[in-house]
C-alpha cells in the first residue's frame, strides 16, 4: 500500500520547477490543500490532485506505486481532460465523493487572493468561477 509520504513524493518530483500565479513553488497547493482533508485518503488524493494534469505521471503509474483504486478513482475525477468544459468537469467531480472534498479544498486554496501581489480582472472573474463552484460543491455535500 502505497503512503502519504510517498505521496508527497511522487508531487514533489511531478511539480518540480513549477510555479503557482506569484512565483511560489506550485507543490505549496496541493501540501495547503492536503493539511485541510479530514481522513488519510483525501490527503493523498489532495497531494496528488494535480500530477496526471500537469506531468507525464499516469493513473496506471499511481496504481503501480500502490494506491488504493479510491484514491486513483479520486485523482482521475479531479484530472480535467483536454478541450473538457469546466461544467463537464465537475460535473464528473460530483460522481465521487472523495474527489469532493478535495475539490472544495482546492477551490478554497484557489480563491485565496492572499496569495497573489497584484491583482487582476481575470483574477476576480476566476475567482467569482471557483465562488460558484464551490457553493453548488457544499451544497451537494450538504444535501441541499
Amino acid at each position: 500500500m502505497a503512503t502519504l509520504e510517498r505521496a508527497i513524493e511522487i508531487a514533489a518530483r511531478a511539480h518540480r520547477g513549477q510555479q503557482d500565479k506569484n512565483g511560489a513553488p506550485y507543490i505549496l497547493h496541493p501540501l495547503r490543500i492536503m493539511t485541510r482533508m479530514p481522513n488519510l485518503e483525501t490527503m493523498i488524493i489532495a497531494v496528488l490532485h494535480d500530477v496526471v494534469e500537469d506531468s507525464d505521471i499516469t493513473l496506471d503509474d499511481l496504481r503501480m506505486e500502490g494506491f488504493s483504486d479510491a484514491i486513483v478513482a479520486g485523482v482521475d475525477c479531479l484530472t480535467r481532460r483536454s478541450r473538457e468544459d469546466y461544467a463537464d468537469y465537475i460535473e464528473r467531480v460530483k460522481q465521487n465523493p472523495l474527489a469532493v472534498q478535495v475539490k472544495l479544498g482546492d477551490l478554497e486554496d484557489n480563491m485565496n487572493l492572499q496569495r497573489l501581489d497584484r491583482l487582476k480582472e481575470a483574477d476576480f472573474k476566476r475567482v467569482m468561477k471557483y465562488h460558484h463552484t464551490f457553493q453548488l460543491l457544499k451544497n451537494l455535500v450538504s444535501g441541499q
